[in-house]
């Protein structure tokens, strides 16, 4: 099939070694930071927080959670442009619903009298909250959609990328606790431009299931 969308996917792989001597212009970063707060979300909850990782401090920090496990990324950490922290919100409430709600009464997608009627939906947020109060299996699904999304975009740039859910969690969402602020991070994300010679996995043709394999249609 030729088409510029299955041409940009067919382009778009995990890379796996990053030329740190190459750094993402701010006109492209202002268009994917644009896209990820773009992203679809269950109710248009956004349930998220995006934590850029970008000076050398930031980065150190970074560097030291892979002192335990998963050290095959470690070295993306500084040889990529960023490390972007995809977190959602454990315990997402009615107040971080009430955000959304008057959002939208300021960009007069709801009428102002509409407000209450509004919260309607978020019965759909309660059914997915347990009896402590935690809603992580929910919102960590809509963080996906946003990762997916930003994957897409950066293929459309032309940035290559590497989802990593190998990072210690632990030790990532301690070391940024203050950036996180109660939110919860399971994966990350590196972007920046492959090494033309070292990145092996961008010479490799496509893998993917046969589309009569895994689409049904009735």
């Amino acid at each position: 099939m030729v088409h510029p969308i299955i041409e940009t996917l067919l382009w778009r792989h995990a890379t796996k070694k990053y030329d740190a001597s190459k750094k993402i212009p701010q006109e492209d970063l202002d268009v994917l930071f644009e896209a990820m707060r773009l992203s679809a979300s269950s109710i248009n909850s956004q349930p998220w927080r995006f934590v850029v990782i970008e000076s050398a401090e930031a980065k150190e920090r970074m560097s030291k959670t892979f002192a335990q496990k998963h050290q095959y990324n470690q070295p993306h950490v500084f040889d990529s442009s960023q490390i972007i922290l995809f977190a959602h919100n454990p315990c997402y409430t009615r107040d971080d619903f009430a955000k959304v709600v008057d959002k939208g009464i300021e960009d007069k997608r709801t009428k102002p009298e509409d407000r209450e009627r509004a919260f309607g939906v978020f019965m759909f947020a309660e059914l997915n909250t347990d009896e402590t109060g935690n809603t992580s299996g929910w919102t960590k699904a809509q963080t996906y959609i946003a990762l997916g999304n930003t994957l897409h975009t950066l293929a459309r740039l032309k940035i290559d990328s590497t989802p990593m859910e190998g990072i210690d969690t632990d030790l990532v969402n301690e070391a940024f606790k203050k950036e996180l602020d109660g939110y919860q991070c399971d994966v990350a994300l590196a972007i920046g431009y492959h090494h033309p010679q070292e990145d092996y996995n961008s010479k490799l043709p496509k893998s993917r299931h046969r589309l009569d394999d895994i689409l049904v249609r009735i």
